[in-house]
């Protein structure tokens, strides 16, 4: 082969290295960063992990993780009291109150749910109260306001925002009481009550247009009673005692047949005596036992 020939071909073979080198440049560059992504992932991931301490037979343990089934009814309840302060707002005081007692239904299945499949926790219990805060606290109280108590003025917002603190209060009480308490009854009214007695007047006295200042007034001292009570030391009965494994008389299963027949002919104003009827049983109830003699 003469020079001039191998000076032709010498150029072709440089380019022919520089394409290698700059596709082992792209590769190794790709590789870089796909790696680079997975590892913001991975960091990501563990650093927004939740870790809490359990005990599982018998010894304490670092858990990772949450379990989805309870919370996923938790955060359920919650935005059915987010959407009651929405439907509140606009205007839709019925779909308001239907979706604190939607919140009411959830906040009693998450518990039952977690205890059922064994997955009870810490970050479980939590969230649980915060989203009670939401949905039985401050739902509650705006669709109040913005429905009657906004048209008696600063006297309205303020009891408005009593209800608001004492379910703050009674929360924070019940989180730190567990475990310590009679399990037959609660110490005040549980939150969820108290928002049931609240989302029924609104919704029955809405429903009859009662926008008299009679009824303004009935609202006021319904939200502040409500509010009262929650933080007081008078006690209600839980129902956790009742055994539903345990065959009861057929007449049961039959009052409880005629019960949702009730309801359902007119749900406001049931619902409305169902709570009132709950909520007056603990005054009731302590009113009997100072009363009683002692022997």
């Amino acid at each position: 082969m003469t020079q001039d020939a191998r000076d032709q071909e010498q150029p072709s073979s440089d380019h022919s290295g520089e394409n290698q080198a700059g596709n082992t440049r792209q590769d190794t560059a790709g590789q870089s960063e796909i790696g680079g992504n997975e590892d913001l992932a991975a960091a990501f991931l563990r650093d927004t992990e939740v870790v809490e301490e359990a005990v599982e037979d018998g010894k304490k343990v670092r858990r990772k993780g949450i379990y989805l089934l309870p919370n996923l009814f938790t955060t359920s309840a919650l935005f059915s009291g987010f959407f009651a302060v929405v439907a509140g707002i606009n205007g839709d005081f019925t779909a308001a109150a239907v979706a604190i007692f939607i919140a009411m239904v959830l906040d009693g299945l998450d518990g039952r749910v977690a205890r059922m499949t064994n997955t009870q926790s810490a970050f479980g219990a939590e969230y649980d109260s915060l989203a009670d805060m939401i949905s039985f606290g401050m739902a509650p109280a705006l669709v109040a306001f913005t429905w009657i108590l906004q048209d008696i003025g600063k006297t309205g917002w303020v009891v408005a925002f009593l209800y608001v603190a004492c379910a703050a209060l009674r929360l924070a009480r019940f989180n730190v009481q567990i475990g310590s308490v009679d399990k037959k009854w609660f110490i005040g009214l549980p939150s969820p009550s108290a928002a049931a007695l609240v989302a029924a007047s609104v919704w029955t006295f809405h429903s009859f247009d009662a926008d008299a200042f009679g009824f303004k007034l009935l609202m006021l001292v319904v939200v502040a009673a409500a509010g009262v009570l929650m933080v007081s030391n008078i006690r209600y009965y839980s129902f956790k005692d009742l055994d539903f494994k345990k065959p009861v008389p057929f007449v049961v299963l039959l009052a409880v047949v005629l019960g949702f027949v009730m309801i359902s002919v007119e749900p406001s104003v049931m619902l409305l005596l169902l709570f009132g009827a709950y909520v007056l049983s603990g005054p009731v109830l302590a009113v009997m036992r100072k009363a009683k003699p002692k022997s």
